[in-house]
């Protein structure tokens, strides 16, 4: 008789082991079992795009994995208001702004690093941050 195993599904595809193997870690300290595939050849083969790390995970652990890549950190504090629209549905995030700004782009091309500002909160309603 043949034992019932779990499936394993592939979750997402990355372009870059480094955000590959990001997500993966998101996911072992959360405690969800997963592997990545493909990364050595992706990693050998950058110039081409047709090559893409995998990252897999049980298939009764898609929606938990799903929730936790892209959950955001979301602020329940009756305290701290929007100041443009008084909302109080606030997210603590990175600003959204650092990516174009020229100091960010050398910190990264002079330090190869990527050295991000410190959190703010974002209004969910009005997408201001402050």
């Amino acid at each position: 008789m043949m034992q019932d195993h779990d499936a394993i599904i592939v979750l997402r595809h990355f372009s870059s082991g480094i955000d590959a193997n990001i997500a993966k870690s998101k996911l072992d300290a959360y405690g969800v079992p997963c592997f990545l595939t493909e990364e050595n050849m992706a990693t050998m083969y950058q110039q081409t795009f047709a090559i893409k790390v995998r990252l897999h995970v049980f298939e009764k652990d898609r929606d938990e994995a799903t929730r936790i890549l892209f959950e955001t950190e979301t602020v329940d504090n009756t305290e701290t208001v929007c100041p443009r629209c008084q909302s109080t549905e606030l997210e603590r995030d990175f600003p959204k702004r650092f990516s174009d700004e020229f100091a960010g782009a050398l910190k990264i091309m002079f330090f190869g690093i990527f050295m991000p500002d410190k959190k703010i909160f974002r209004c969910l309603r009005c997408n201001h941050e402050f």
